[in-house]
């Protein structure tokens, strides 16, 4: 027991050590534009990490012991809280969001990838905290203990076991035999995206920061913009396709590029998943398109398209940028949209929300359930991709949905004491718990969450990181069961 104490000691000085590291950026930012009150702020933060983290690592040395399944869900957990509490504060410090429970809320929504904002005037912070805020989408698109386990190899943090907690989907394949191995094969394919996406903002005009700090929010499927009006802010149609494409390859899943690029271009369309995510996609924004020219509400065809085309693949990959208010959308419009927001993305990919391939099973039992009340001695596998899954599987993902509808509406409830109408309480729940970002009517895409008490603001941070971790992993340390060192 106590070496196991030991082993999550040691991750929580990795963890703060790799945090330091982070800062880093961010400061060089605050330097570089003379954002002096700012530098102090990162730092404060950043020496506290350093030396916390170095105490921790030097007194908590790797006990050679492997830390389990139940460890690694407790390590992941505390992981995500811990690196969002001390995250929050140079944002807290400095000044430029004063409260510290609103700094943790963009700090969780900025990790989860989540995009919600409490700022009413993004403009006014420091473009080093602008980029902060937005470097933790990149940081957390992947995962922190993959980012972790990438950029410090060997490090005794427990490689595929702590990182199968944190991404405990139905696929967590590895590329290598070494864990670290892939995560620095992921970590090599994202920073190409990261690369060409910036290359190709600054091809069409815009400035690097800007740049950078946009393709953080879109590579990291995240949201978060420099501008009030987010994406808005660009009307040159080039910089929104750029931004559509990069949302819709991040949103895919990662272990595809790798496929295909050993097996060819054919393999991405072998893979059911990714032909219901492409399907999806192309059906709802041809509905939305032809809503939209139906009830006039479209400048031009093109126009009609691009914004259709952008916003489903913003929702659907739950990265959140928004271009126009959806929200005066007709109703079938946002009917639509309301369905990649509870679809979300792909497995194994930077995107939230229960993931195309949970809808692609449930359509498969759905349909198999059906075909069993016609002929009842029929004997039937539910496979994917040519391959049979186990009852555990199919189990695994009726339950996840089932429980992402308990706790939507158990959210809801607590939500609903502000007082506020059901749609805004619904999709806030909605859009936190799927990580998204913005939702309809008071936190539509031109709102924002600062009407929130503290109390809903503290509950909709922990349902970011809950969703992040897709429920199970962090709800279960609420469970008697969990803290029966017995069944240790």
């Amino acid at each position: 027991m106590y070496s196991r104490i030991r082993n999550i000691l040691r991750v929580t000085g990795i963890i703060l050590f790799t945090t330091a590291l982070c800062i880093v950026p961010s400061l060089i930012v605050a330097l570089l534009y003379h954002e002096y009150v700012s530098a102090k702020a990162f730092s404060c933060t950043l020496g506290f990490c350093l030396v916390g983290g170095l105490l921790l690592m030097k007194f908590f040395p790797t006990t050679g012991i492997r830390p389990k399944k139940r460890e690694g869900y407790l390590i992941v957990s505390l992981t995500w809280i811990l690196i969002s509490l001390i995250s929050a504060v140079p944002l807290w410090v400095s000044g430029a969001i004063p409260s510290y429970v609103d700094a943790f809320f963009e700090m969780c929504s900025g990790y989860s990838t989540t995009g919600s904002t409490i700022l009413v005037n993004i403009e006014a912070l420091p473009n080093s905290m602008l980029f902060w805020r937005s470097f933790t989408h990149w940081i957390g698109g992947m995962g922190i203990i993959v980012f972790t386990t990438a950029l410090m190899p060997g490090m005794g943090i427990g490689g595929q076991v702590i990182a199968s907690a944190e991404t405990p989907g139905p696929t967590m394949d590895k590329l290598t035999a070494h864990y670290s191995d892939t995560a620095k094969n992921l970590y090599t394919l994202y920073l190409a995206f990261t690369g060409v996406q910036t290359l190709l903002y600054v091809l069409g005009g815009m400035k690097l920061l800007d740049a950078l700090i946009l393709t953080f929010g879109t590579v990291g499927t995240g949201g978060f913009a420099n501008y009030n009006d987010g994406m808005g802010h660009f009307t040159s149609p080039y910089l929104i396709w750029v931004t559509t494409v990069f949302m819709f390859l991040c949103g895919t899943n990662f272990n595809l590029y790798f496929a295909a690029a050993k097996r060819g271009p054919k393999e991405l369309f072998r893979d059911e998943e990714f032909r219901l995510y492409g399907l999806i996609t192309l059906v709802c924004t041809g509905g939305i398109l032809t809503d939209l020219l139906a009830k006039g509400i479209t400048a031009s065809p093109f126009k009609g398209l691009t914004d259709a085309a952008f916003h489903v693949v913003s929702i659907m990959t739950t990265t959140g940028y928004a271009t126009t208010d959806y929200d005066q959308w007709p109703t079938f419009a946002k009917m639509l949209l309301l369905i990649v927001f509870l679809t979300g993305a792909s497995s194994s990919s930077t995107g939230g929300g229960p993931k195309v391939i949970r809808i692609v099973v449930a359509l498969k039992l759905i349909r198999n359930g059906i075909g069993r009340m016609i002929h009842p001695n029929r004997v039937s596998v539910i496979k994917v991709n040519g391959r049979p899954l186990s009852r555990d599987v199919t189990t695994n993902i009726s339950n996840f949905l089932f429980f992402y509808i308990l706790v939507l509406f158990g959210g809801m409830l607590l939500i609903s004491l502000n007082g506020f109408d059901i749609v805004t309480t619904f999709s806030s729940v909605l859009t936190c718990m799927g990580n998204i970002g913005p939702g309809f009517a008071k936190v539509g895409p031109v709102c924002n969450f600062s009407i929130f008490t503290p109390f809903s603001k503290i509950v909709l941070s922990l349902l970011m990181i809950a969703g992040r971790l897709e429920l199970f992993t962090f709800f279960m340390l609420f469970s008697p069961h969990y803290w029966n060192t017995n069944r240790y």
